[in-house]
């Protein structure tokens, strides 16, 4: 017989003056932190904290955007729930804006505008914010292009900053750009540029293979726009999708699904040198901010124009260069090549 575990009493928080309840506290959310550190209260302590103290960094990733929720009600070693519609029962301060997924269909999602917003949605369980790169009065221009740098199967953070240092920064500063990196909270890494919202998505992801193209092109090898995963080879990916529609990055301080409970973390370039994700977690990034502040304090400084990329596209499309293959929830988009794996793309072989 299988008994459950009893439940500990709620609480009442006050979040900028907001009362917000945190259901069951000691719950474990992260198994090997235990009963010292990875409760559901230290969880939402630590998004209280981020939120509402040290310059509330994560209210400025997430302030007016539209959010989905990736939850686990059970701790992380439950089943996951990816939740993109705001949930219908919800306190009188949690808004909503309106959005509109590839398939012309549309949904609620939550509207991040205050603290309490965030801390209610860790109590129902959200370990990660993933909010879109609109803000919600105007949800179909970008304000952010998002350079995100996966490495493959095997290795390790190393080679994401590796490309990052190598190539991504000096890149950048020829181009004019600032960039703010982040870690992703495992082996990835996120680049932001702020730019004008004064382009659609298609034109942002545009742009952002355009940028990605010359990073493949200047990375001797180690990087690769293929979309393909059999095309890849042991190359980092630069996942130029994540500038489409309805895809989304989990946001800056946002606390990962991983044992130690890592964030991911901004950091200044310098920093990045010498950084390991694992160093970053829901214990220590609190008095990371309270010593340094946020790199991303100034994102908002560095709005850019995307003229510069959209040449560089330009010059792409004039030399044969076309568009790369959408993420499989889009439809078919003008001028998108095959979207068929190369291996069984019967066409490419007797033509090959």
């Amino acid at each position: 017989m299988i008994v459950a575990a009893e439940r500990s009493p709620a609480e009442e928080l006050d979040v900028d003056g907001v009362a917000v309840r945190l259901s069951n506290p000691d719950k474990i959310y992260f198994p090997r932190l235990g009963s010292s550190g990875g409760t559901k209260r230290h969880l939402v302590e630590y998004y209280r904290t981020v939120t509402t103290e040290l310059g509330a960094p994560l209210l400025a990733a997430l302030r007016e955007r539209p959010t989905h929720l990736q939850r686990f009600p059970g701790g992380i070693d439950s089943e996951e729930i990816y939740q993109k519609r705001a949930p219908a029962k919800r306190p009188d301060h949690v808004a909503t804006c309106e959005i509109t997924f590839p398939s012309g269909r549309t949904a609620d999602a939550l509207r991040v505008r205050t603290a309490a917003d965030v801390v209610w949605a860790a109590n129902l369980g959200t370990v990660t914010f993933h909010p879109w790169a609109v803000r919600c009065g105007d949800v179909d221009r970008p304000d952010e292009l998002r350079i995100d740098l996966d490495p493959p199967d095997g290795t390790g953070f190393g080679a994401a900053r590796a490309v990052a240092l190598d190539v991504v920064r000096p890149l950048l500063d020829e181009l004019g750009l600032t960039g703010f990196p982040k870690t992703s909270g495992g082996r990835g890494l996120h680049v932001y540029l702020r730019i004008v919202p004064e382009w659609d998505f298609v034109g942002v992801r545009r742009a952002g293979i355009a940028l990605m193209r010359e990073i493949e092109r200047r990375s001797d090898g180690r990087a690769t726009t293929s979309w393909w995963k059999e095309e890849r080879g042991d190359r980092l990916f630069l996942d130029y999708n994540q500038n489409a529609r309805d895809k989304t990055i989990a946001s800056a301080y946002s606390v990962r699904r991983t044992p130690i409970a890592t964030v991911s973390t901004p950091l200044t370039w310098d920093e990045l040198a010498d950084a390991e994700p694992d160093d970053f977690t829901i214990a220590t990034v609190p008095e990371l901010l309270a010593r340094r502040g946020d790199p991303m304090s100034t994102l908002d400084d560095h709005a850019h124009s995307l003229d510069v990329l959209l040449e560089m596209a330009d010059r792409d499309a004039a030399d044969g260069l076309g568009d790369l293959p959408y993420p499989p929830t889009h439809p078919k988009m003008p001028g998108e090549p095959k979207r068929v794996q190369p291996s069984r793309d019967t066409d490419r072989k007797t033509t090959g």
